[in-house]
């Protein structure tokens, strides 16, 4: 904090989540233009929510500098703000530069300042360093599959659920979104337009996949269900998943059911099926092409992670030290 006054003359706010965030009088009309804008532009509700987040941080820092108009925020301003995040994770650093700069710019083409300075907010040196994927071996993904007790309704849909991911590894946040007009029975496909990528994807509804699928909606889905999603909520009232839900706790309760030992450094949430399942067809030889096709990739370069997952394949590319010596 007194670091915070050295540089800016003012105690920058830390984040506190607010039940309603309270404009500041001299930004309350153009917060209320900007957020007609995202709304127009269709923003999903989600996503404007965390970009509005990040911009009142730096609309209080203004409040804080005493900024009255627009027209008196500067590039030095600017870069004092910047100095106060460097703090974060990297790719929250790149999100409330580009939160900064896309708010920037609005103010500028709709004549609220007359500089665009969406050009002074500093550009983020960004290496793609991402972490190794997590996964699970086949043996672990078949003694958590196992230890699901199909003979009650919670167990029946658990899974069916767990099965879409760890055999054609659909996304969590589209097992929530899956209706039941999505299953094409006739030609035993499931097809679905990808809530993270816009792209219409079918995936094959496989032998074992289907016969989950037909025992949970005849004998665990709840009869009283009136939505037109496949996987609801088992306690009354029998709705859809809620938009936040991250189905994490299903791959836990299985994980100890079964007796793995999970490590703290190891990620387990629904997601690291998907990881399993493209590690899986990697160390098989699959083509990374038709992998990134059985997971929706729309870059190889998403798919290209789990080469890292493959340590027989990477000892293979191994060189012997004193080959290359006696080769010179």
């Amino acid at each position: 904090m007194l670091g915070d006054y050295q540089i800016h003359g003012i105690i920058i706010r830390r984040i506190v989540k607010k039940k309603g965030y309270v404009k500041p009088p001299q930004f309350e009309e153009i917060l209320t233009a900007y957020e007609k804008e995202c709304i127009d532009n269709e923003y999903s509700s989600r996503g404007m929510r965390t970009r509005l987040q990040r911009l009142f941080f730096f609309i209080d820092y203004l409040n804080m500098r005493n900024i009255e108009n627009p027209n008196d925020i500067t590039a030095e301003i600017i870069s004092d703000y910047v100095k106060t995040i460097y703090v974060h994770h990297e790719k929250s650093i790149a999100s409330i530069l580009t939160t900064l700069r896309v708010f920037l710019r609005f103010l500028y083409h709709n004549g609220y300042i007359e500089n665009d300075l969406s050009l002074s907010v500093p550009k983020q040196n960004k290496y793609y360093y991402p972490a190794v994927p997590s996964t699970w071996n086949p043996e672990e993904v078949k003694q958590m599959l196992d230890a699901v007790d199909k003979g009650n309704p919670q167990g029946k849909r658990d899974y069916a659920i767990l099965l879409l991911v760890a055999k054609l590894g659909i996304r969590a946040g589209d097992i929530k979104s899956l209706k039941l007009t999505d299953l094409d029975w006739k030609s035993m496909k499931i097809n679905i337009v990808q809530q993270k990528t816009g792209v219409k994807i079918t995936f094959p509804i496989l032998k074992d996949i289907g016969w989950a699928l037909i025992d949970y909606l005849k004998n665990g889905r709840p009869i009283e269900c009136n939505t037109s999603y496949v996987f609801v909520r088992l306690n009354a009232p029998y709705e859809a998943f809620g938009k936040d839900a991250n189905l994490h706790n299903i791959i836990i309760k299985y994980t100890r059911s079964a007796g793995i030992t999970i490590p703290k450094e190891k990620r387990h949430g629904l997601h690291s099926l998907r990881h399993s399942l493209a590690s899986t067809l990697l160390s098989q030889g699959t083509p990374l092409p038709i992998i990134s096709d059985i997971l929706g990739h729309i870059d190889s370069k998403s798919t290209s992670l789990y080469l890292r997952t493959d340590m027989k394949g990477l000892k293979e590319c191994a060189l012997d030290p004193e080959e290359v010596f006696d080769h010179e």
